[in-house]
């Protein structure tokens, strides 16, 4: 699900609570206050109310309004907690419509149940340590989820990006440009991003099968394998490759590729000044229309929207009530 369906969240002022053991500097945590506190200041407390909430606070009995999106946010395990603490932490954020984890609390929250079932943004770094939750929740090597009601954010550098992208649906696009301005982030990576070493760090060992016909894939982006070279190459049959990338990667080869081939096409729109034309050809597109149309039905923006966007005079920003 889009992370666009958020928007509904509508209720003024918006109540974000985010859930940290006391005292953690992390660079998840960095990652969503500080966009989130800027947004905060620029709207002010009419519009957005950001709450920072100690893990030890949130375990007791839950008390006082409700937010309306609610993470735990944490780069190390949630460790020590007795069933009834984490009883109560779950009803805290399951009290808001919308609930998730961010970095390491992402493995907890799936731990308890909570994610069962859902597209799961797991760091990359604990698939090792998923153990059962790899067979309940659906681990995905995305930089963020939005599965129904339930958020997770693999946490670390993305956690800018995501905080980004909530400031941006949630609010204006104006907003979100005056923000990335402030941070100096120069790109706001998607949600369907993928974390660089996920799928080697879920399947390299398990299903090197897998892990070696994306590899392969990354590495022909420009000439394009067909979906029987790259079962030959691995030595599986179509078939035997197909059912593979459906049950791990929820898409089949073809799909999975084409997805590949647009979003390294999107990173050179808006990081390289090659012409449009050129970049459909270096992602393995023989001709414009088609390359036009994969992109704007991926996207739901062509790819000459997006290079005049990025080439906008001001890139939207808004007019500036506080300089940050």
């Amino acid at each position: 699900m889009s992370l666009a369906s958020l928007s509904t969240l509508a209720q003024v002022p918006l109540r974000i609570l985010l859930i940290s053991p006391e005292g953690e500097i992390s660079l998840t945590l960095a990652g969503l206050l500080q966009p989130l506190q800027m947004a905060a200041k620029i709207l002010g407390p009419a519009r957005l109310q950001l709450d920072l909430m100690p893990l030890k606070s949130a375990v007791q009995a839950p008390a006082g309004p409700a937010a309306q999106l609610c993470l735990l946010v944490s780069d190390d395990a949630l460790a020590g907690l007795s069933r009834e603490q984490g009883r109560l932490l779950l009803q805290r954020c399951q009290a808001a419509p919308v609930w998730g984890a961010a970095g390491a609390a992402v493995l907890w929250l799936a731990r308890s149940g909570a994610l069962d079932g859902a597209r799961t943004a797991l760091p990359w770094a604990l698939y090792a340590d998923a153990g059962e939750v790899a067979g309940r929740a659906i681990l995905t090597p995305n930089l963020f989820e939005l599965d129904g009601h339930r958020l997770s954010c693999c946490g670390g550098a993305a956690s800018i990006d995501f905080a980004l992208s909530l400031i941006g649906i949630l609010f204006e696009v104006r907003l979100q440009a005056q923000v990335q301005e402030a941070l100096c982030v120069e790109r706001i990576r998607d949600a369907s991003e993928r974390q660089r070493q996920a799928l080697q760090a879920r399947f390299g060992a398990l299903q090197p099968k897998l892990s070696e016909a994306v590899t392969l894939m990354e590495s022909n982006i420009e000439e394009p394998l067909s979906t029987d070279d790259i079962a030959n190459l691995v030595g599986l049959s179509r078939r035997q490759l197909e059912r593979l990338f459906k049950q791990y990667l929820g898409a089949v080869p073809s799909r999975y590729y084409l997805e590949l081939r647009l979003q390294r096409s999107r990173q050179l729109l808006l990081e390289s000044h090659h012409s449009i034309v050129q970049i459909g050809l270096m992602c393995g597109f023989s001709s414009g229309s088609h390359f036009s149309t994969a992109y704007g039905a991926l996207f739901g923006i062509t790819p000459r929207e997006q290079r005049q966007r990025k080439l906008a005079p001001g890139h939207g920003v808004l007019p500036d009530p506080l300089r940050l």
